[in-house]
């Protein structure tokens, strides 16, 4: 039987759990800060809740992302992609590959390092 995780989760997100023996993309998922909770978090986000303002001007190189798609089948992502929660919402801005792999792939879930932004970090980044 599977050990579940708690985790404290803003509620948009608590529609969602997190198992330690099964996640989606082959990888169990990591939770908590580097220093006492305070720093970036790693944990298994939906791919709907992750915003992508960059996804129409960024070009994919498609070798990369099967190259990855095989990687993942095997032995799951090996690095979380950077996400930025700003007001309960989640912006990434890298891992473009990684997250169109899990896509191809129709995994529901992805592991992402999250940090915490305000809008003007959000404004910062889509210049």
């Amino acid at each position: 039987m599977a050990n579940l995780m708690m985790l404290r989760l803003p509620s948009s997100l608590r529609s969602f759990s997190v198992s330690a023996s099964s996640s989606s993309n082959g990888s169990p998922p990591v939770i908590g800060g580097s220093s006492g909770g305070v720093g970036p978090m790693i944990v298994e986000l939906p791919l709907e809740k992750i915003r992508r303002p960059l996804m129409r001007t960024r070009s994919k190189d498609q070798n990369k992302v099967k190259e990855l798609m095989d990687s993942i089948r095997q032995i799951g992502l090996q690095v979380p992609i950077d996400v930025i929660e700003v007001d309960g919402a989640y912006y990434g801005f890298s891992g473009c590959h990684r997250y169109e792999a899990h896509q191809k792939l129709g995994l529901p879930t992805i592991r992402c390092k999250i940090r915490k932004g305000t809008k003007e970090t959000l404004r910062h980044h889509l210049r």
